[in-house]
């Protein structure tokens, strides 16, 4: 059994000495012209637009980085806002590397021979490419970046989310994006059974909403 210390004596002084202290400060404080101004914290910045990619597997969240890739951002919002994406699938997935998708050519079943080769086209059926955003950022697992041909300038709509680290494509692609919630969606997806052109053998779609 351990021994209560008894409230008075050295104890009991030290805590007395302790509440004078504290009391004489409030007041030295209070005698000097009033008290001290404790400024609200500040308010969160307001969040950008990001998307919710939708899939059978579940919701994929992505905030964009216009501060890296502001043309990018700007023609992915502006194709998924139009329901571009809407029925297109992610064809082809790698385990340790990433998951692609984006190709309106994948909204047709019976032509598996194109996916890969397709991308937004203007008016006159011309494709629309954009010009690239490289920049030092890492791709790191959770990055969203542009997928393109061989030429740099050759990025139209397909995206690939990198599930492990891949710093061999940096400065090589355009990083416009960052998974903040859902990551293990793509895990699932990445681990599908594929074909020789890592084509999934069940479709996965996907529908895209822009959240402002």
């Amino acid at each position: 059994m351990h021994a209560v210390r008894p409230a008075g004596g050295l104890f009991g002084w030290r805590r007395g000495l302790a509440l004078f202290l504290a009391g004489a400060a409030l007041v030295a404080v209070t005698a000097c012209g009033g008290s001290r101004e404790v400024k609200p914290p500040s308010p969160p910045p307001e969040p950008g637009p990001k998307a919710i990619i939708k899939t059978k597997f579940g919701d994929i969240e992505m905030k964009f980085r216009p501060d890296l890739a502001p043309r990018h951002v700007e023609n992915f919002i502006k194709l998924a806002k139009s329901g571009f994406y809407n029925g297109t699938i992610f064809h082809r997935v790698i385990p340790g590397f990433m998951i692609q998708g984006g190709d309106p050519n994948t909204k047709n079943s019976l032509r598996k021979e194109t996916y890969g080769q397709g991308g937004p086209k203007d008016d006159k059926g011309n494709p629309i490419l954009l010009k690239a955003e490289f920049t030092d950022t890492p791709h790191k697992r959770g990055i969203v970046s542009m997928a393109r041909a061989s030429e740099p300038d050759t990025a139209g709509s397909q995206f690939f989310i990198v599930v492990e680290d891949s710093h061999y494509l940096d400065r090589k692609y355009t990083v416009f994006g960052e998974v903040t919630r859902g990551l293990g969606v793509a895990d699932k997806i990445v681990n599908l059974p594929r074909n020789e052109r890592d084509l999934p053998n069940e479709r996965v779609e996907m529908t895209v909403t822009i959240i402002e």
